[in-house]
């Protein structure tokens, strides 16, 4: 492992931690929902917009678009878009983004291959997630798979290559669980914590939706040896809204992501008691947390999935936070060096392997 300690793996290879720049630490570039029993994330429309549903993408229909994305198969299905892709990092890169994390993994069709390519046409560094998604995404197969099996597969796509490539994984995850945490999913987070001992690499969690799960995720982590300092716990913004009971996870010692900037619905249908919060209200919480001296354990993301998120059809796009978020935040209370903790150092230390 000594090649790999001091450095970020790339999906173009090793580089050092201060190339990064600016990273946007859980996106998806090549996100495909899969038909039939995968298409999990597949809500029906409302009674009577079922005609809307089949033909989103135009102007009159972008609010509608916006309220119910997951109710249009077409809209799940992010990777018919990789020119659009393309064209965004590049505007990313233009407006001073130097990464991304890319968070598909097994089970949501990733596409290391298209990943290798997207970096080579546009310049920006981008690393791809080894391990499994959430249960209903796991085979017949994974489900099957002993702790040491799972182990000894993510290592591999870290150390040799994923999905048959030469093409090295620099993070594992997202690795999804739900509430509660299956016993499958279980065996993932063990695999998890004893890959990250082995490879002393970078985490990312999808925690299930439910405020208890982020702690529970970890106590399942760390009694199998994992390493809380180098784990992102994701999603935060959908899951603890209490300010005490973040503190108290916050004191736990993983990151904390906000990562659904530019998500702004009245109904979300994953979990219908969750009042999705505004971006301004997102902003809110990072000035929160950053008085309460945990800049050091920020990162954003935008945990782009679907096709109405891109500009082309009418959405924020990956240069959002960059473009909008940021002159909000420095409005509100944090500074040009916490931003810059939040965008760069933050994210440079997560992804550096010890």
């Amino acid at each position: 492992m000594s090649e790999l300690t001091g450095k970020v793996q790339t999906v173009l290879g090793l580089v050092d931690p201060d190339q990064l720049g600016r990273t946007m630490t859980h996106e998806h570039l090549t996100y495909k929902h899969l038909t039939t029993k995968f298409d999990f994330m597949y809500v029906p429309p409302p009674p009577g917009d079922e005609a809307v549903a089949e033909n989103p993408f135009q102007m009159q229909h972008m609010h509608w678009l916006q309220q119910n994305p997951y109710s249009c198969h077409e809209n799940l299905q992010l990777k018919k878009d990789n020119d659009a892709v393309r064209d965004e990092l590049l505007a990313y890169k233009k407006a001073g983004g130097g990464t991304v994390v890319e968070n598909t993994t097994t089970g949501i069709d990733r596409d290391v291959s298209s990943l290798r390519q997207l970096a080579k046409d546009t310049g920006v560094h981008i690393i791809a997630g080894a391990g499994y998604y959430v249960d209903c995404t796991h085979t017949d197969a994974t489900k099957k798979m002993s702790v040491e099996k799972l182990t000894d597969t993510i290592v591999s796509e870290v150390i040799h290559g994923a999905d048959g490539t030469d093409i090295r994984c620099g993070v594992i995850g997202e690795i999804g669980t739900g509430w509660p945490i299956t016993d499958s999913e279980k065996k993932v987070l063990q695999a998890t914590a004893h890959a990250q001992a082995q490879l002393g690499c970078p985490v990312i969690i999808h925690p299930g939706r439910n405020h208890a799960a982020p702690a529970e995720i970890v106590r399942i982590l760390q009694e199998a040896g994992g390493d809380i300092s180098k784990t992102v716990m994701s999603h935060l913004d959908r899951t603890i809204f209490d300010e005490g009971e973040l503190l108290e996870f916050a004191n736990v010692g993983s990151y904390l992501e906000y990562d659904l900037f530019g998500t702004e619905m009245l109904n979300y249908p994953f979990n219908l008691e969750v009042d999705m919060p505004s971006d301004s209200q997102r902003v809110k919480i990072l000035a929160f947390l950053v008085k309460e001296g945990y800049e050091d354990k920020i990162v954003v993301a935008h945990d782009i999935h679907t096709r109405n998120r891109l500009t082309i059809n009418g959405g924020h796009g990956y240069s959002h936070i960059l473009k909008n978020i940021v002159p909000k935040m420095l409005t509100r209370g944090i500074s040009q060096h916490q931003v810059d903790k939040i965008l760069i150092e933050n994210p440079k230390h997560w992804l550096t392997f010890k």
